[in-house]
């Protein structure tokens, strides 16, 4: 059974990897193998990620405002477009990503090319391409992908950040668009999830732990949302990768040696 404790730090490591550009499904999977909660997976994760479609929300609450205002304009259609190729590889791919997710027999190699991806996009020549200026090709591109983050430790944040550098938006707004871009994508993970757990077996999780969970969640995704759009207006984007890399070649080393 999971404690109150570990149901905190597991809300943290969701709120800030979620966000951060270093794969919050991927340190997941670490977390609740180093807590021995491997079977633990399904309900928690969907609460955790209730936590950080919160803190989102929040965020842009303005953003969406403006779309139910303007449920066909333009920012409306970025969103559904860049969203897309997602959805196609999550109905196409989704039983290989599972049992490649149960395994986490690709983790380290995943968390590599996370890093690969930042420091190549962090050294391409600065964009100056504001919100207004994205295209529906810019979003496509973007939304391509998010689309490979299904992948258990290639980061969703960090691949779609890159993706707007290499589209020529300004850092801040590559993590703005990402950001966005993240609601219809947690959402549509947590409709996903609820209709697998109505269809099989839950794990007993309390309350008190549920909520625990959820709540640090949403407080420290926010945290990390607003921490990240203003980190890349000043700073790099290799922190990030060398802490992946970094952590790719110790999950490696560890299942080499049979520890992990």
């Amino acid at each position: 059974m999971m404690s109150k404790l570990e149901a905190f730090i597991l809300g943290i490591i969701q709120g800030l990897t979620e966000f951060l550009p270093i794969s919050s499904t991927g340190h997941l999977y670490l977390g609740r193998h180093l807590f021995g909660l491997d079977e633990a997976g399904l309900f928690l994760d969907t609460m955790l990620h209730m936590g950080t479609l919160l803190a989102v929300l929040v965020v842009y609450k303005n953003e969406l405002l403006q779309i139910l205002k303007n449920p066909f304009g333009k920012l409306s259609m970025l969103l559904v477009i860049g969203t897309i190729p997602a959805v196609i590889v999550g109905l196409c791919l989704s039983d290989l990503f599972d049992s490649i997710s149960k395994t986490g027999v690709t983790i380290g190699w995943e968390f590599l090319f996370t890093g690969f991806i930042l420091w190549v996009a962090d050294g391409v020549k600065k964009g100056a391409k504001k919100m207004d200026s994205i295209s529906y090709g810019d979003a496509l591109f973007i939304g391509t992908f998010q689309a490979a983050a299904i992948f258990p430790a290639i980061s969703r944040s960090g691949l779609t950040i890159a993706a707007g550098l290499f589209r020529k938006l300004d850092r801040e707004t590559a993590a703005y668009f990402s950001f966005l871009l993240s609601i219809p994508a947690i959402a549509g993970g947590i409709v996903m999830q609820f209709g697998e757990m109505m269809s099989g077996h839950t794990e007993a999780v309390t309350f008190s732990s549920m909520l625990m969970a959820t709540l640090s969640s949403a407080i420290f995704g926010y945290m990390a949302v607003v921490w990240m759009i203003n980190f890349l207006k000043r700073k790099s984007l290799k922190v990030f990768a060398v802490y992946v890399w970094l952590l790719g070649f110790t999950v490696l080393f560890l299942q080499m040696t049979g520890i992990f």
